[in-house]
């Protein structure tokens, strides 16, 4: 976890939102490693999930991730979590919790639906007042800043 906050504070020195990810082989291989990068990317689907999970696939070639354990500061969305589902990840550990848009245990435990082809274990709250209280600095520290002249 200590990994992905490094990742997470990397992209809020970009001005991103400050959420990173890590991703560890079965072996406990470094396979990737990312902070989110919607904005620097003008992608909205560039959380700090989906592209270590590009990283991560792009490097070992294949876009299963068979019994990785992927690593996130921030309980991960609805859209993180289906690609999760699709990588065939085995386990997520997760920091701070989501209560808006959580959807691994917070606003829904996604990973239990029944349709799903592939269960996902969870590990949530590892580190979470860390990285919630740098989620929670960076959104106050926004909240401060002057909106320009009056």
């Amino acid at each position: 976890m200590r990994l992905a906050m490094e990742e997470a504070r990397a992209a809020e020195g970009r001005g991103e939102v400050p959420v990173g990810a890590v991703i560890l082989s079965r072996e406990g291989e470094i396979l990737a490693r990312a902070g989110n990068a919607c904005i620097t990317d003008n992608d909205p689907t560039a959380h700090a999930e989906m592209v270590a999970l590009r990283q991560a696939c792009r490097g070992i070639g294949n876009y299963r991730l068979d019994g990785a354990v992927l690593a996130a500061t921030l309980e991960p969305c609805l859209m993180c979590l289906g690609a999760m589902v699709h990588a065939r990840v085995g386990l997520l550990v997760y920091g701070a919790s989501d209560p808006k848009s959580g959807a691994a245990q917070s606003r829904m435990e996604g990973f239990s639906l029944p349709f799903l082809n592939h269960r996902v274990e969870v590990l949530g709250g590892v580190l979470g007042e860390e990285c919630g209280e740098m989620l929670t600095e960076f959104f106050r520290s926004r909240r401060k800043r002057p909106s320009g002249p009056a």
